[in-house]
């Protein structure tokens, strides 16, 4: 049985109340370890460890921050066999996906913001008729808290991290409670790194209990948030009459239009993949895919041999597609949204059902389903399902599939398929999401920001956007004599 401490002051430690929680292995749906169940004494002790640290580590020379930071990644690299195991166990995911895309990203947001710090530049104004100069210095926040979602887990949890800690604030972060393990792997590669004891304090549990008091504890000034919409609303009710500076990634119901001058070869390929990578449960997956009238009937068709053509089953098997869902929980939210599809409005053209596995039929597995739609306001096209659950739908025009598109409370990310040049410019400006993708699927810079407009999020983060959020503005004027 597999034991999870905090990570306190440099140190591995119990709760405080010795309350724990169980972790589940979704592939099996049994217990196979326990976490902290933190309460507010936890939070409590982790902020007085990173006041104790703040002072020296914010002081300490960027090029010292950034080696840091480098050795970090390479402990997570000589490690890296067993962090994809603890991540695919931990989450229901393939290992092959946590080979080669989950721990080679996390290495990859270290690596990025270690080397990022070093180019962060500052601005200065020459004002010749006052003979003054101005110029901007960015100081870190202080205390941050750093709250991160379970669908990618170390590798969501590296790309807040990483940049709080290169812009020199101590940090207290949060893992999923669902998915634990590699966040405690990090706690010993940081020991192994040496980072400065309570430069990064890892407290496990709860978003009621854990969450919450990272959230509202006074003495953390920055909240950056990874989850679900109604949770982001929740934090930013508590957290803005405390005028914490807040980044939320939010909720997706991200749209795929597919045109008939696109590759075709290449979009099926990759829309097979946008639709039920790590089993739908990426907050970029496209859920919505709208096709042209032309090339609807052979898309369908298509799509559906395709997808009928993936493997779910053991994580560990190279040749699976998809895994577990990541909790039995999320199971039962998915597969509600298949039981209760009105017959008039939808169709069921591929899968639908769960699957049970040899050896794995305790686990929360499900087929990778698509669903032929007639409407745009159901509720499958409305709200976000975060599974392997895609919709099918047709459209005649450019405009019709730009109002398709935008007709949802969400606006994260979007992928047109075309080939006119045109056409690609247009939709780009026009479709209200943070993130666009022309021809391709889950492309990214990490200089690039990241995040989303409406209810899907507020703020940035990636590249200098991150830095500027883990730093606070100051100004200064020099008037002098000429």
């Amino acid at each position: 049985m597999l034991r999870i401490q905090n990570f306190i002051n440099g140190k591995l430690i119990d709760p405080v109340s010795n309350k724990w929680l169980d972790n589940i292995n979704p592939a099996l749906g049994e217990v196979y370890g326990q976490i902290p169940n933190s309460q507010e004494e936890d939070v409590h002790q982790a902020v007085i460890a990173a006041n104790k640290a703040f002072g020296k580590w914010s002081n300490t020379s960027i090029e010292n921050r950034s080696e840091c930071l480098l050795r970090i990644a390479n402990g997570i690299e000589k490690r890296l066999e067993e962090f994809a195991q603890a991540e695919s166990i931990d989450n229901g995911k393939p290992l092959s996906l946590a080979k080669k895309v989950d721990i080679p990203r996390a290495i990859a947001n270290f690596r990025f913001f270690a080397k990022a710090i070093t180019q962060y530049a500052s601005k200065s104004h020459q004002t010749v008729h006052t003979n003054s100069i101005n110029f901007t210095l960015r100081k870190p926040v202080g205390i941050v808290g750093c709250i991160s979602p379970w669908n990618l887990p170390l590798y969501l949890f590296s790309w807040k991290i990483a940049p709080a800690l290169a812009a020199g604030n101590c940090v207290i972060a949060k893992p999923s409670e669902v998915t634990p393990v590699t966040a405690f792997l990090l706690s010993q590669v940081c020991q192994e790194a040496g980072l400065p004891p309570g430069v990064l304090n890892i407290v496990h549990g709860s978003g009621e209990h854990c969450g919450q008091n990272i959230v509202a504890h006074p003495s953390i000034k920055a909240i950056s948030f990874t989850g679900g919409t109604n949770t982001g609303q929740h934090i930013a009710r508590t957290a803005a009459p405390m005028f914490k500076k807040l980044s939320l990634e939010l909720g997706g119901k991200n749209p795929n239009l597919v045109f008939a001058d696109c590759d075709y070869e290449k979009m099926l390929k990759t829309t097979l993949n946008s639709s039920f990578a790590n089993q739908g449960q990426i907050c970029l997956c496209g859920s919505r895919i709208y096709v042209e009238e032309s090339i609807f009937d052979k898309f369908k068709n298509d799509f559906v041999a395709a997808t009928k053509k993936l493997i779910v089953g053991d994580p560990k098997n190279p040749n699976t597609d998809l895994g577990a869902l990541v909790s039995q929980a999320h199971l039962e939210k998915v597969y509600n949204y298949i039981k209760q599809i009105n017959s008039a409005e939808t169709k069921v053209l591929a899968g639908g059902n769960l699957v049970h596995p040899k050896g794995f039929e305790k686990g929360y597995f499900l087929e990778p389903t698509i669903i032929e739609v007639n409407n745009n306001q159901c509720r499958l096209n409305q709200e976000e399902i975060f599974g392997p659950v895609v919709t099918l739908m047709p459209f005649k025009t450019e405009k019709e599939a730009l109002k398709l598109a935008n007709e949802v409370r969400y606006g994260l990310s979007a992928t047109v398929w075309t080939n006119d040049i045109n056409r690609s410019m247009r939709l780009s400006q026009e479709i209200e999401a943070g993130i666009v993708w022309v021809n391709t699927w889950l492309n990214r810079d990490l200089r690039t920001p990241f995040g989303g407009v409406k209810e899907s999020g507020v703020g940035r983060e990636g590249g200098f956007e991150a830095l500027d959020f883990f730093t606070e503005p100051k100004n200064v004027c020099i008037q002098y004599q000429a």
